[in-house]
């Protein structure tokens, strides 16, 4: 499946040289990570930290998949409002959850820390705004949700959204110290923390066939085997035949970043900015002064079409004073469930096998979330999470 089409922004801020070479010979290891992208780097970081002997596997480059194409906003919200989450899941349930992807921001920032080459992360606020009138009465019972059960979170009426932005809109949630990033980059640095403490990684090397026993994993590459444990399957979106989740749907998402621009006129603190329509907009700025604005999902069945002039005119829309045009553009695949949830753990039938499939809007989030949970599931054989992203509900 070809993940993203077009001209992804990120990679060309960098090097897109090789960093490993190809797996040549026959290993075994106790967890073999299946996908370089930031789901399996991330989880290889994790697991550097233990004494786990750690191989992961990249059938392209480090982070040439869905990453490349990550516009890289960061949130402790999800698509799924707490409030619609509650009612499907349950208070306890549904509050922890949002806890977790509370914390792993926090855990992004410190794993960012550690990098001998930074990823461009940064603490920012974001700001979800009522699309329409007709949504405010909900968008207001989710910041009163929001502040019940101890998330931090301003109300924005619309006269308070008229003194910050240059658009309006009838009300909003304001909140504080999420974060972005350069996803591309943070796959890279993190894939060389993880082989310089100890993980083996090989690119160009693709599974080409596996087959299960209750005491071993073996996989075929071309030119080598591997004899594992435990295997976490961190492929996104091209493991969806494998895993056989429930309710995953595959869509196609549109992104533009801009020409660099002199100011940003009318946007407060260049927060993030999403909002309360499905499919919603995405806006972020980048480091270089750039404007990423993404949106108009599709289906996949329809043909690919230039969606550039839609997304440059929502942006000076919502924008009058910033005028620019479109440098790069890209559309690509990701995919959502119907609770909003991941799908994150063992499968079903397999013994030793995971899944790490950060489904949703918030994916690099959830894959925050996920690798501490595997790690956990792999050592301990339990995380208090399980039942919630369990691939069988």
């Amino acid at each position: 499946m070809d993940l993203h089409y077009g001209k992804p922004f990120w990679p060309t801020l960098h090097n897109d040289r090789t960093e490993f070479s190809k797996l040549t010979t026959s290993i075994s290891c106790d967890v073999l990570i299946i996908g370089g992208g930031l789901a399996g780097t991330m989880m290889a970081r994790m697991l550097s930290d233990y004494q786990l002997q750690t191989v992961l596997l990249e059938k392209d480059e480090i982070g040439s998949g869905s990453t490349a194409a990550n516009t890289g906003l960061l949130q402790f919200s999800n698509d799924e409002l707490l409030i619609d989450l509650i009612d499907k899941i349950g208070a306890e349930k549904a509050v922890y959850f949002y806890k977790l992807c509370l914390k792993a921001l926090d855990e992004l920032d410190k794993y960012h820390s550690y990098l001998r080459t930074p990823a461009d992360f940064q603490r920012v606020d974001s700001f979800y705004y009522a699309s329409s009138e007709r949504h405010a009465k909900k968008l207001k019972n989710e910041y009163e949700a929001l502040r019940k059960y101890g998330f931090s979170a301003d109300w924005l009426d619309q006269r308070a959204i008229e003194s910050l932005y240059s658009f309006s809109a009838p009300c909003g949630i304001y909140t504080k110290n999420e974060a972005q990033v350069d996803p591309y980059q943070f796959a890279k640095s993190l894939a060389i923390d993880s082989h310089e403490l100890g993980t083996d990684i090989y690119e160009h090397t693709e599974v080409l066939s596996h087959s299960f026993t209750d005491d071993e994993l073996h996989f075929e590459t071309e030119y080598g085997e591997i004899t594992a444990k435990h295997v976490i399957y961190a492929t996104g979106y091209a493991t969806q035949e494998f895993a056989k989740t429930k309710g995953a749907l595959l869509e196609r998402t549109y992104t533009i970043a801009t020409e660099p621009v002199e100011n940003f006129d009318g946007w407060h603190n260049r927060s993030l900015i999403w909002e309360t329509n499905r499919p919603y907009y995405y806006l972020r700025t980048t480091p270089d002064q750039r404007i990423l604005i993404g949106g108009l999902d599709t289906s996949l069945s329809k043909e690919l079409p230039s969606y550039s002039n839609k997304l440059l005119d929502k942006l000076h829309s919502m924008f009058p004073s910033i005028q620019t045009s479109s440098a790069y553009e890209w559309s690509s695949v990701f995919a959502s469930s119907k609770d909003g949830l991941p799908f994150i753990g063992q499968h079903p039938k397999y013994k030793g096998v995971y899944f790490l499939l950060g489904y949703g809007g918030n994916g690099t989030v959830y894959n925050m979330v996920a690798a501490e949970m595997l790690k956990d599931l792999i050592l301990y054989g339990y995380h208090p999470a399980m039942a919630i992203t369990s691939l069988k509900r």
